[in-house]
């Protein structure tokens, strides 16, 4: 009736000398640390640090080599054995850019070094002449990109020309704004606030010069303004990571992914709140649509979301091949949504469904495409962010009128959290469900998913 069988998935055991001389393990141990570091950078899940790491670590034939990662840091740790000296080495993330180029570049060079080992120096040398590749845009690029989701966006919500162009051009003044602070060492709160301010104030003047008879103006919705300057400060986030990394059991690194998140919201939340706060004791008439539609042509919608997708691709610095797929999946989830709504769906469960859809199909042509699955789900699900929601939220709270006020407002808000939690485990879910049929899952990306098996009992 006794197991035969070592415990091997509760007890990490010993697994023997592997030969591995000391400098070729040290120099290994290096550079799979300074891959997971730049990694967990650009804005890679925990999961995929982790099983991008061993896999580097396991083509150069070490053993019993555990890696761990939190949101600040990540340490690599190699046990030679009861007689020698283990390795430990951890290294501090400083910086954190979505950088997809070059998520891009090192994904391909660790599945080159995995089918194909060359000489560890090779190999640093490879990695680092990566590292010093220039982006692939300049950061004008970047803001027009930022200043272009931000015009597709109004376009989804059925904004007039005028509107987009505003848009545009606010969100352009925007980046630019919170680009400075953050160069002056601003704290990313207080470029979120101003992010968020920035068009809150035009919407507010274009509502003054209204109210004063400005020709032009009569019948324009300003709120789309400060709806689509929402959905670009909500983009950056990272609420699909840390739900990804919550699903596949790194916890430390998910609660400080959700707690940058609702710090990062927060701020959003009090640049707008503050400008409302001036322009109701200003006497300014404010007014908002209570139901804004969308755009009234679904084609018109489905090419909206396309370009807000591709348009985000861009913004994160993604490459050629990326954006154009990424645009691709944009019009995808988008159509998913739509058919979703027509059955009568929440917009809830018809986001979390069309990112669902958006997460599966990523992961299942990621490896295919040569183009990682990240980049994909991410821009999918970018013409999805609730900005219109999250601005009538505080639209409300501001109002204070007889029967909305506070508790209204609150509740929309809770409205607009309820879509974007949705959108972060539908993307995280989809991956999940597509995992078995990725044929190509490694030793190190089994070894990485481990934590989310739960009770390891056989």
């Amino acid at each position: 009736m006794r197991d035969s069988a070592a415990p091997g998935d509760l007890v990490a055991l010993w697994q023997g000398n592997d030969g591995v001389d000391q400098r070729t393990a040290r120099a290994v141990i290096d550079l799979a640390m300074r891959v997971g570091e730049t990694l967990l950078a650009t804005g890679a899940s925990a999961s995929d640090v982790v099983a991008t790491a061993l896999r580097l670590i396991d083509a150069y034939g070490l053993r019993s080599v555990h890696v761990d990662v939190t949101f600040t840091s990540i340490s690599v740790s190699y046990h030679r054995g009861p007689d020698a000296d283990p390795m430990t080495v951890m290294r501090g993330i400083k910086v954190r850019s979505t950088d997809l180029t070059r998520l891009e570049r090192l994904q391909t060079l660790v599945r080159d070094i995995a089918e194909e080992p060359v000489e560890i120096d090779v190999a640093r040398a490879r990695f680092d002449d990566l590292i010093r590749a220039p982006h692939p845009y300049r950061r004008w690029v970047v803001t027009a990109s930022l200043a272009g989701l931000a015009a597709g966006a109004a376009a989804l919500f059925g904004g007039s020309w005028l509107i987009m162009a505003l848009s545009f051009v606010t969100t352009a003044v925007a980046d630019r704004a919170q680009h400075w602070l953050a160069h002056r060492g601003i704290a990313a709160f207080f470029t979120q606030a101003a992010g968020g301010a920035i068009p809150t104030g035009v919407a507010v003047a274009l509502l003054a010069a209204a109210s004063a008879g400005v020709p032009g103006l009569q019948g324009i919705s300003p709120s789309l303004v400060v709806a689509s300057g929402i959905v670009v400060l909500l983009a950056g986030l990272s609420a699909v990571g840390a739900v990804q990394d919550a699903i596949d059991g790194y916890y430390v690194t998910a609660g400080a992914r959700v707690f940058e998140v609702l710090v990062l919201t927060l701020g959003i939340v009090v640049g707008i709140a503050a400008v409302l706060a001036i322009a109701r004791r200003s006497g300014v008439s404010m007014q908002l649509t209570a139901d804004t539609p969308l755009a009234a042509n679904t084609v018109v919608q489905v090419l909206a979301a396309m370009v807000v997708s591709g348009m985000f691709a861009v913004s994160a610095y993604a490459g050629t091949r990326t954006v154009a797929y990424s645009t691709v999946m944009g019009g995808l989830g988008w159509f998913v949504y739509l058919g979703a709504t027509g059955l009568s769906l929440g917009p809830v469960a018809a986001s979390s469904l069309a990112a669902l859809a958006a997460g599966f199909v990523s992961q299942v042509v990621s490896s295919r495409l040569r183009v990682p699955a990240l980049a994909l789900s991410m821009a999918a699900i970018v013409p999805l962010l609730p900005g219109l929601v999250v601005y009538r939220g505080l639209f409300e709270i501001g109002q204070r009128a007889p029967g909305e006020g506070l508790s209204t407002g609150l509740t929309t808000l809770l409205g607009a959290a309820g879509i974007g939690m949705g959108l972060a485990a539908g993307v995280s879910m989809g991956t999940f469900l597509a995992r078995p049929i990725r044929t190509e899952l490694d030793r190190g990306q089994r070894r990485a998913l481990r934590r989310a098996a739960g009770d390891a009992r056989e």
